[in-house]
């Protein structure tokens, strides 16, 4: 049987290449996003992937589908927190209620998935993973109902993380300091050099990476970015 890996936030994105990665090295794979119609085009090209459309900013519908996951491909090996919710606006704009969702998205589903998966995992072992950015660790202007949500989403991954590691959980946390190339980026960025934006593959293939590191060197912290991003 294969081992489970389940990922949120399975977009045209890092979500997909992530799907891909996992499938072609072994795993099983489940996939939530919100757009269940895409994820069904992405099953097809992934045999014996389950798609599981879901909010996992709704706690219950999360639950659900990670016991649906559960139930068709048994206890998972890895888990990745993918999904985002985000706004960029002034704090003057963008209404409370906004971060408040946002919260619930970053932070809130990676605290109940991680929960769930834990329990799984005290057995045989396994990843959490939870993709970030730089501004998990910066407050910007016009970032303020999006940042917040993002550090406490690192600092709670760093919690987990030194509670999981001696049961034999590897937990990382990825800062992603670049501009990923899907349609949408090279739209905005019209103009700018193939190398300007970090590949989703290169993401997904250094997470497969982190997810299988010896015990005797793990990552907490993996930062990526591309060779000629300014930081």
């Amino acid at each position: 049987m294969k081992p489970l890996a389940i990922i949120t936030g399975v977009g045209p994105g890092t979500g997909a290449a992530l799907a891909r990665r996992f499938h072609a090295g072994g795993y099983r794979v489940a996939m939530l996003a919100r757009d269940a119609n895409r994820l069904d085009a992405l099953a097809e090209e992934l045999p014996g992937s389950i798609a599981i459309g879901c909010d996992v900013g709704d706690p219950a519908a999360l639950a659900q589908a990670l016991d649906r996951a559960a139930a068709e491909g048994g206890d998972p090996k890895v888990l990745i927190h993918n999904a985002v919710g985000g706004a960029i606006g002034s704090f003057l704009d963008v209404e409370p209620s906004v971060l408040e969702v946002n919260f619930h998205v970053n932070v809130m589903a990676l605290y109940h998935m991680a929960r769930w998966g834990a329990e799984r995992m005290k057995a045989q072992g396994g990843a959490i993973l939870v993709t970030g950015n730089t501004s998990s660790e910066r407050g910007r202007a016009r970032f303020a109902g999006f940042a917040p949500t993002k550090a406490a989403q690192r600092i709670l991954t760093e919690s987990i993380a030194r509670e999981l590691w001696p049961l034999g959980i590897h937990v990382a946390y990825f800062v992603i300091d670049a501009v990923i190339d899907v349609p949408w980026t090279r739209e905005r960025f019209a103009g700018k050099p193939d190398d300007f934006f970090i590949q989703p593959a290169d993401i997904a293939d250094e997470a497969f990476h982190v997810a299988h590191q010896p015990k005797s060197a793990w990552s907490f912290r993996t930062e990526i970015r591309p060779f000629g991003e300014d930081w």
